[in-house]
Protein backbone atom coordinates (compact mmCIF):
# COMPACT_ATOMS: atom_id res chain seq x y z
CA UNK A 1 0.00 0.00 0.00
CA UNK A 2 1.15 3.55 -1.14
CA UNK A 3 0.54 6.32 1.62
CA UNK A 4 -1.96 8.13 -0.41
CA UNK A 5 -4.08 5.20 0.15
CA UNK A 6 -4.20 6.37 4.02
CA UNK A 7 -5.27 9.67 3.10
CA UNK A 8 -8.48 11.23 2.66
CA UNK A 9 -8.25 13.14 -0.61
CA UNK A 10 -9.06 17.20 -0.47
CA UNK A 11 -12.61 17.95 -1.30
CA UNK A 12 -13.10 20.63 -3.74
CA UNK A 13 -16.74 21.59 -1.79
CA UNK A 14 -18.28 24.69 -1.76
CA UNK A 15 -19.96 26.41 1.10
CA UNK A 16 -24.04 25.42 1.27
CA UNK A 17 -25.96 23.27 3.50
CA UNK A 18 -24.18 20.50 5.16
CA UNK A 19 -20.78 22.14 5.58
CA UNK A 20 -18.35 23.22 8.04
CA UNK A 21 -16.30 26.46 7.27
CA UNK A 22 -13.35 27.75 8.46
CA UNK A 23 -13.19 31.23 8.03
CA UNK A 24 -11.77 34.77 9.17
CA UNK A 25 -14.19 37.55 9.41
CA UNK A 26 -14.52 40.81 10.36
CA UNK A 27 -17.92 42.71 11.22
CA UNK A 28 -17.90 46.66 10.53
CA UNK A 29 -20.53 49.74 10.11
CA UNK A 30 -20.95 51.07 6.88
CA UNK A 31 -18.97 54.38 8.32
CA UNK A 32 -15.88 51.95 7.97
CA UNK A 33 -15.45 51.23 12.12
CA UNK A 34 -14.88 47.61 13.03
CA UNK A 35 -17.13 45.86 15.37
CA UNK A 36 -15.40 42.36 15.56
CA UNK A 37 -12.51 41.01 14.16
CA UNK A 38 -10.59 37.70 14.16
CA UNK A 39 -8.07 38.33 11.36
CA UNK A 40 -4.53 38.32 12.89
CA UNK A 41 -5.68 35.06 15.19
CA UNK A 42 -7.00 31.51 14.10
CA UNK A 43 -10.17 31.09 11.80
CA UNK A 44 -13.60 29.90 13.80
CA UNK A 45 -15.21 27.17 12.59
CA UNK A 46 -19.04 26.78 12.15
CA UNK A 47 -21.87 24.42 10.53
CA UNK A 48 -23.72 26.14 8.07
CA UNK A 49 -27.67 26.20 10.38
CA UNK A 50 -26.16 25.70 13.47
CA UNK A 51 -26.90 29.36 14.60
CA UNK A 52 -23.19 30.33 14.78
CA UNK A 53 -24.03 32.74 12.08
CA UNK A 54 -27.58 34.63 11.23
CA UNK A 55 -28.77 33.42 8.33
CA UNK A 56 -28.12 36.63 6.64
CA UNK A 57 -24.55 36.27 7.18
CA UNK A 58 -24.52 32.78 6.11
CA UNK A 59 -26.32 33.07 2.82
CA UNK A 60 -23.22 35.64 1.87
CA UNK A 61 -21.09 33.06 2.05
CA UNK A 62 -23.08 30.28 -0.26
CA UNK A 63 -20.68 29.10 -3.20
CA UNK A 64 -17.72 30.27 -1.70
CA UNK A 65 -14.43 28.05 -1.53
CA UNK A 66 -11.37 27.97 0.30
CA UNK A 67 -8.88 30.93 -0.41
CA UNK A 68 -11.42 33.05 -1.58
CA UNK A 69 -12.09 36.73 0.34
CA UNK A 70 -14.93 38.87 -0.62
CA UNK A 71 -16.56 41.70 1.10
CA UNK A 72 -20.59 41.85 1.73
CA UNK A 73 -22.74 44.58 2.15
CA UNK A 74 -25.58 43.16 4.74
CA UNK A 75 -28.62 45.57 4.85
CA UNK A 76 -30.39 45.24 8.16
CA UNK A 77 -32.74 43.00 7.14
CA UNK A 78 -30.54 40.24 6.35
CA UNK A 79 -28.04 41.83 9.56
CA UNK A 80 -29.42 42.63 13.13
CA UNK A 81 -33.10 43.98 11.72
CA UNK A 82 -34.48 47.55 12.00
CA UNK A 83 -35.46 49.14 15.69
CA UNK A 84 -38.55 47.93 17.34
CA UNK A 85 -40.74 49.88 19.10
CA UNK A 86 -41.87 47.81 21.24
CA UNK A 87 -38.23 46.93 22.33
CA UNK A 88 -38.30 50.52 24.02
CA UNK A 89 -39.62 49.62 28.15
CA UNK A 90 -39.91 51.96 30.64
CA UNK A 91 -38.99 51.03 34.14
CA UNK A 92 -40.31 52.20 37.18
CA UNK A 93 -37.04 53.33 39.01
CA UNK A 94 -38.11 51.37 41.96
CA UNK A 95 -36.74 47.91 40.43
CA UNK A 96 -32.98 49.67 40.33
CA UNK A 97 -31.23 49.16 43.68
CA UNK A 98 -31.11 52.31 45.10
CA UNK A 99 -27.30 52.58 44.88
CA UNK A 100 -27.33 51.98 41.09
CA UNK A 101 -25.74 55.12 39.67
CA UNK A 102 -27.71 55.60 36.18
CA UNK A 103 -26.17 56.97 33.15
CA UNK A 104 -27.46 57.32 29.75
CA UNK A 105 -25.60 54.88 27.67
CA UNK A 106 -24.84 52.37 30.80
CA UNK A 107 -25.88 48.50 29.55
CA UNK A 108 -27.84 46.98 32.46
CA UNK A 109 -28.33 43.05 32.75
CA UNK A 110 -32.24 42.04 33.17
CA UNK A 111 -33.23 38.53 33.22
CA UNK A 112 -35.64 37.61 30.65
CA UNK A 113 -39.00 35.19 30.93
CA UNK A 114 -37.09 32.03 30.23
CA UNK A 115 -34.29 33.09 33.40
CA UNK A 116 -31.49 34.15 30.88
CA UNK A 117 -30.17 37.56 30.42
CA UNK A 118 -30.77 40.18 28.05
CA UNK A 119 -28.74 43.47 27.77
CA UNK A 120 -30.61 46.70 27.92
CA UNK A 121 -29.21 50.22 27.23
CA UNK A 122 -30.47 53.14 29.46
CA UNK A 123 -31.62 55.90 26.69
CA UNK A 124 -33.56 58.25 29.70
CA UNK A 125 -34.21 58.43 33.41
CA UNK A 126 -35.99 60.51 35.91
CA UNK A 127 -37.05 60.54 39.85
CA UNK A 128 -40.03 57.83 39.06
CA UNK A 129 -38.94 55.64 35.43
CA UNK A 130 -36.13 54.31 33.35
CA UNK A 131 -36.55 53.85 30.04
CA UNK A 132 -34.13 50.50 28.79
CA UNK A 133 -33.68 50.07 24.76
CA UNK A 134 -33.88 45.96 24.44
CA UNK A 135 -33.04 46.00 20.74
CA UNK A 136 -29.40 44.81 19.21
CA UNK A 137 -26.91 47.66 19.43
CA UNK A 138 -26.70 46.94 15.90
CA UNK A 139 -30.34 46.95 14.72
CA UNK A 140 -31.08 49.71 12.07
CA UNK A 141 -26.90 49.42 10.76
CA UNK A 142 -25.92 48.35 7.66
CA UNK A 143 -22.96 46.02 8.13
CA UNK A 144 -19.67 45.42 6.28
CA UNK A 145 -18.97 41.65 6.22
CA UNK A 146 -15.58 40.84 5.48
CA UNK A 147 -14.70 36.70 4.85
CA UNK A 148 -11.89 35.07 4.08
CA UNK A 149 -12.63 31.25 3.53
CA UNK A 150 -10.15 28.70 4.47
CA UNK A 151 -11.21 25.39 4.20
CA UNK A 152 -14.61 23.87 3.73
CA UNK A 153 -16.05 20.06 4.49
CA UNK A 154 -18.92 18.09 4.63
CA UNK A 155 -20.13 18.27 8.43
CA UNK A 156 -20.34 15.48 10.08
CA UNK A 157 -24.02 15.11 12.15
CA UNK A 158 -24.83 12.92 14.66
Amino acid sequence: MTISEYTTPTMDVPVGEGTRVFLNFSVSLDDGSEVDSNFGGEPVDFVVGDGSLLPGFERCLFGMGPGQRQMFTVPPEDAFGQPNDNNVQVIAREHFDDDAELEIGLVFSFADAAGGEVPGLIVAFDEEDVTVDFNHPLAGRTILFDVLVHRVEPAELH
